[in-house]
């Protein structure tokens, strides 16, 4: 059998349930010749009476009825389907690709309150390590950790990383206890070492001219979140974020393991995207509010530092070139 005509099938299915063909033809804004043509031709085409006409009323035959039950399902689902489509597309959607332990441990516990402010957007994060590929991937921008080295694509930065040694006030008095040398306190000590962080405990001890001999790592984490995690439950030292356990270190649950040597100063989180994407309002909008909420971090945290004594220093740009960009 040839293809069905679909506009006569839309023209039956409207009749068929508006019950005239007069009203048919509103909904469609054609004339009301124009739908008994297409009637005609659609019985013409199956060869069977779909309606009869009893008062001005069509009433569907066996085979109209049939037919009607299918075509009605079918029309049914494509009008909801479009209707879907286009709150979709009306709706304000931003989708946000983030480093995991930031995405954990800072974004996290504040997208809500944004959320709160922007009721009619529909968010989402994915946090993960995978960067974007933004010629592929519907993201509208990434918040990633690394140095920066995005080529082709816009690049903002939006958050110093504040790296140092830290651990919690138990084990840091444990420490103490054996020796009062910050160096054989760290000869000594469970180091944990975040194996994607730029600043690792071998690039860490070579930048302040220490030596350890046998440095040994007992744990290895992929993630921040986790090594800061082991060191707040007395596990050993972690040399990690303090942008990233502000809380912890105002609490007293972590502490600097010595204010010896300088916190590690340097950007590290930075707004990646097409140029275009920042065109958008909704994707512009959040770009400012991370930047103003980051901002802020940033100066909470140093000021945290610094009550506790400790002093700063700019972290080794070229070296860090070397390093492995990936995600924390």
């Amino acid at each position: 059998m040839r293809d069905i005509n679909m506009k006569a099938t839309e023209y039956f299915e409207a009749a068929a349930r508006l019950g005239t063909v007069t009203k048919a033809s509103k909904e469609l804004g054609v004339s009301p010749s124009a739908v008994s043509q297409q009637i005609g031709a659609l019985e013409a085409q199956l060869g069977v009476k779909l309606f009869r006409r009893e008062k001005r009323r069509l009433i569907l035959t066996l085979d109209g009825d049939r037919l009607f039950q299918t075509t009605a399902q079918a029309f049914g689902a494509l009008r909801n389907a479009c209707g879907a489509i286009g709150r979709q597309r009306d709706m304000r959607s931003l989708t946000i690709r983030v480093s995991p332990s930031f995405g954990v441990r800072w974004l996290g516990p504040r997208i809500a309150a944004f959320a709160n402010r922007h009721t009619d957007w529909n968010i989402r994060i994915d946090a993960t390590p995978d960067f974007t590929s933004f010629q592929t991937e519907a993201v509208d921008l990434d918040l990633r950790y690394g140095i920066g080295s995005w080529a082709g694509l816009t690049v903002e930065p939006i958050l110093n990383d504040l790296a140092l040694p830290m651990c919690s006030p138990k084990y840091l008095e444990w420490l103490r206890a054996q020796t009062n040398d910050p160096l054989r306190q760290l000869a000594t000590a469970r180091l944990i070492d975040s194996v994607k962080t730029l600043y690792r405990w071998d690039f860490w001890l070579a930048s302040n001219r220490l030596e350890i001999p046998d440095v040994s790592y007992p744990f290895r984490f992929d993630r921040s979140s986790m090594s800061i995690e082991m060191a707040k439950q007395g596990g050993g030292v972690a040399l990690d974020s303090a942008v990233l356990c502000t809380p912890e270190l105002e609490r007293g649950e972590l502490v600097p393991f010595t204010p010896a040597w300088p916190v590690i100063d340097f950007p590290a989180y930075w707004i990646v995207c097409p140029t275009r994407h920042l065109n958008r309002r909704i994707v512009n909008r959040f770009a400012r509010w991370l930047t103003d909420e980051t901002r802020a971090h940033e100066e909470r945290t140093r000021a945290v530092l610094e009550q506790l004594g400790c002093s700063f220093r700019a972290g080794e740009t070229l070296e860090m070139k070397d390093a492995d960009p990936m995600a924390l």
